[in-house]
């Protein structure tokens, strides 16, 4: 089926790969957040080259990437690593905040 397949899959900064396919992706855009819709892009570079990674306190599989997105505004990536180096991503948003979480990097 062609909405299974990948649409993307990038090299993080903490060694994961993190792949998402194009279902998963039209079900972020559509019904979670419909403002990332051809952001596929910047999504990307949140995950290969962010200004912070934070591990979620509530799922240490469970990664938080932050890039700054505009004055006071991040973009943030949500992976969860399912392996020694791979993972997927959960979901993506704009925030005016970082979670609280565990730094595991910074720029």
């Amino acid at each position: 089926m062609m909405e299974d397949e990948t649409l993307f899959s990038v090299a993080t900064v903490l060694g994961i790969t993190v792949r998402i396919t194009k279902n998963q992706w039209g079900r972020i855009i559509s019904v979670k957040h419909p403002v990332l819709a051809g952001k596929e892009g910047e999504v990307r570079l949140v995950l290969s080259d962010p200004e912070e990674v934070r591990q979620s306190k509530d799922d240490p599989e469970v990664f938080l990437f932050y890039r700054l997105h505009g004055p006071g505004r991040w973009l943030c990536a949500v992976a969860k690593k399912v392996d020694n180096d791979d993972g997927f991503l959960i979901t993506a948003y704009p925030t005016a905040t970082i979670k609280v979480g565990e730094r595991r990097w910074t720029k």
